[in-house]
């Protein structure tokens, strides 16, 4: 009865952190998920096609059955609403889609006798329309995951590049990873030298310059991120500043460009690079470094083979934090940068609020989802291994 008693206290803790990972984590990530590897649109709302196709070899002519079928499916789909998912869905597979149905419901709503596709438009005679209606029938598909990183099926069904010039998922893709890791080594040359020197002053020093690190932290996202665009234009402080003394004779253009972006990154993720790196250094013995120059060690020396390699691993684990925040930023990039400037975050929040794709939308969430675990992963074995040392 104890044993029962104390089992079911240990649940009543645990539940409520259960139920929040649950509902607010989870449960997400499963709806994610599901619909970047969901794809009903088509076999809901064509069901005749779909079970007229399912026996179809996708090289032959199409049958008169499908034919038929694909009538008889559009004179019973009386919603535009529906109707435009689906052309959406087919388009996208196979350009041309948009007119030819189009055109095609309008002949099959007008119509109140037999009618023959292939009058209405030659175009349902070739088999890459037929195909694709026959790939878009499939209620699951790894067609968004793929076009996330600019890969297709053929027509044999192997996986390959896509054309020249279709998407730039991947080009996009790699500009987000280039920004994080620039993001990353300039938080991590600024952010060692500062840690170094909190770690090596005591008392109300060493608090204000803590302070420094986390107040920014308290302050809001966009409210910093619209501080910079402020602080950037060619009239702002900087410019203006730097005019002013006579360094610059007209100002640098620091707004709308990747320089601004990875500025603006730098201030908002800086704490981030700061206080792990700063977390190591305080448990360093701060005799070594003495007892390292009065075996004639120089400054530098002793730093590059002292210091440097104990403070390694506040630097991965920074380093790490820096790079997964800096891969899902949204509103630095849009506010800052310019079009040739917005990283991921950007083209997924176009899919699933300006073209409604919610199937790329979370194909792309997943991509950059599976990058962030893994490297989640790596900075939970360095902040281990930092923990025990």
């Amino acid at each position: 009865m104890n044993a029962f008693r104390r089992h079911t206290g240990t649940f009543a803790l645990v539940f409520p952190l259960t139920l929040f990972l649950g509902v607010f984590f989870i449960w997400p990530l499963l709806t994610v998920l599901q619909q970047a590897v969901s794809d009903p649109v088509v076999s809901k709302n064509l069901p005749r096609t779909t079970a007229a196709v399912s026996a179809w070899n996708i090289t032959s002519e199409p049958s008169d059955e499908m034919r038929t079928a694909l009538v008889d499916d559009l004179k019973s789909l009386d919603d535009d609403q529906k109707l435009g998912e689906v052309v959406r869905r087919l388009n996208s597979a196979q350009p041309g889609f948009r007119t030819l149905m189009r055109k095609t419901v309008a002949a099959v709503r007008d119509s109140t006798g037999p009618i023959s596709l292939a009058e209405i438009d030659a175009r349902w005679n070739d088999v890459a329309f037929w195909r694709a209606i026959a790939e878009a029938t499939e209620p699951y598909t790894d067609r968004n995951l793929l076009a996330a990183v600019d890969l297709q099926h053929d027509a044999s069904g192997a996986i390959v590049a896509m054309p020249a010039g279709e998407s730039a998922n991947q080009a996009i893709l790699l500009r987000t990873f280039a920004v994080a890791a620039v993001v990353t080594l300039a938080t991590c040359l600024i952010g060692l030298p500062y840690a170094m020197l909190a770690a090596a002053l005591s008392g109300w020093r060493r608090q204000l310059l803590l302070a420094a690190v986390l107040l920014p932290l308290w302050t809001s996202l966009l409210v910093r991120t619209a501080a910079w665009y402020i602080l950037l234009q060619d009239k702002g402080l900087i410019n203006s500043l730097l005019v002013s003394l006579g360094l610059l004779d007209s100002p640098l253009p620091l707004l709308f460009n990747r320089t601004g972006v990875v500025i603006a990154m730098t201030h908002v993720l800086l704490p981030f690079m700061v206080l792990p790196i700063y977390s190591v250094l305080i448990a360093i013995p701060r005799n070594l470094m003495p007892a390292a120059a009065s075996l004639g060690a120089s400054p530098i020396r002793a730093f590059l083979h002292i210091l440097l390699p104990l403070a390694l691993r506040g630097i991965a684990s920074g380093g790490l934090l820096v790079f997964m925040a800096a891969l899902g930023y949204y509103i630095t990039p849009a506010l800052i940068g310019g079009p040739k400037d917005q990283m991921i975050s950007s083209v997924i929040a176009f899919y699933a609020t300006g073209s409604a794709n919610w199937g790329m939308a979370g194909a792309l969430g997943m991509v950059l989802l599976a990058v962030t675990i893994v490297l989640y992963g790596v900075y939970g074995r360095l902040s281990m291994k930092t923990t025990g040392a």
